[in-house]
């Protein structure tokens, strides 16, 4: 367990304890029909997929299960993809962010049929920092409302929100994760369905697979392996503090404003999950660099201490990598150009739904099912065709 100057920097999420994985069919030698690199939400929703199709699957995780950014989040399960949905009505078109928004929705119920209690159905607040931010809201609400969807705003807040924010959106369909042990859930469902899950394994080169078929479902951390699909997805790191119980349960859901740059949440332990604040220092912050940087660090215990009126304990601090892409959705589909290879990276900040749905239909496309969803993340939008 990692400490600096006694805080824990081990990913809160991680510190759970958990057993080996029961069903783990160990090491098996030869070639699979498919090798997952990537033992996050999209390999772990991919590999239970194909196993249950029947096909011999191996999943490569370098650290493990959850290890990479589906355990170094802020634990929100959210409707939707990065754009807010009216932004998202125009560059997409109506039609196309309505399909996507529903899309969510519908795996948010799926994620809270697999997960159990690692997932609380307790709707988002999004909230507006300023009379700008407040406009943008007003319009996005009344986008949602257009198409049918459900918000309520909030115009009357509670402390310690009252006076700090313009108002706000809540979403009801939203949730709250404790994402490390959806994911190492959704890990034993493959093994148990026949999927081979090797930790601590890390990938150098897709010449190392023994596959007819690869998935690169590793967002953030490609690492080289495609070096197309390096200058199409961005690392960007994000970092997250958490605190000792508070005396008082002051977020029941997840809370973020200014655009998602500030975000948090409280555990049902109390413990305050804070994270953002990238744009103090965003070159920095477009990184493949997982540590955690003073001037972030300082600026989250900042923002605690403002938004609580104390300065709680720190007990944890941590960094995690995520992919964005410059329209932030993600690339999902086979790589043009490499034959039999195939990606599902990219989230900008919203994999822990977005995932689940990619590595599914990515995992219905190798067995040959047709899947129309994919179009809208044909990754030849930016490797070429």
């Amino acid at each position: 367990m990692a400490r600096i100057a006694g805080v824990d920097t081990s990913p809160y999420w991680l510190t759970e304890q958990r057993p080996p994985l029961r069903s783990r069919t160990g090491r098996a030698a030869g070639a699979v029909d498919v090798a997952i690199v990537g033992g996050g939400v999209t390999g772990c929703a991919c590999a239970l997929t194909l196993a249950q199709a029947g096909k011999r699957v191996r999943l490569h995780e370098a650290r493990e299960i959850a290890g990479g950014a589906s355990g170094r989040n802020g634990g929100f399960a959210l409707r939707g993809g990065a754009p807010p949905y009216d932004v998202a009505r125009d560059e997409l078109g109506p039609e196309r962010a309505k399909a996507l928004w529903q899309l969510t929705e519908r795996y948010l119920e799926r994620l809270a049929e697999l997960a159990g209690d690692a997932f609380r159905r307790t709707g988002s607040l999004r909230l507006a920092a300023d009379p700008g931010e407040r406009t943008e809201l007003e319009a996005e609400r009344d986008a949602l409302r257009e198409d049918g969807f459900a918000v309520e705003w909030r115009n009357e807040l509670p402390e310690p929100l009252a006076g700090r924010f313009d108002g706000a959106t809540f979403h009801p369909p939203d949730g709250s994760l404790q994402p490390a042990r959806w994911v190492r859930r959704l890990a034993e469902r493959a093994a148990e369905a026949g999927a081979e899950l090797r930790e601590n394994e890390r990938i150098g080169s897709l010449d190392e697979l023994e596959a007819e078929q690869v998935v690169l479902a590793t967002d953030g951390y490609t690492d080289g392996l495609v070096p197309e699909l390096d200058a199409a997805v961005k690392p960007t790191r994000g970092q997250v503090v958490v605190t000792e119980p508070l005396e008082q349960r002051l977020f029941p859901c997840p809370h973020y404003a200014r655009h998602g740059y500030d975000y948090w949440q409280q555990t049902p332990d109390r413990r305050l999950v804070a994270g953002g604040l990238r744009d103090r220092a965003p070159d920095h912050e477009y990184t493949s660099d997982e540590a955690t940087t003073p001037l972030i660090q300082e600026a989250l215990e900042g923002f605690v201490a403002e938004l609580l009126g104390e300065e709680p304990e720190i007990t944890h601090r941590w960094a995690g990598l995520f992919g964005t892409t410059a329209d932030r959705l993600p690339l999902v589909g086979r790589v043009p150009g490499r034959d039999g290879v195939w990606v599902s990276a990219g989230y900008s900040g919203h994999g822990n739904v977005l995932g689940l749905v990619c590595g599914e239909l990515l995992a219905r496309a190798i067995v040959g099912e047709p899947v129309a969803e994919l179009e809208l993340f044909e990754p030849a939008r930016f490797l070429g065709r």
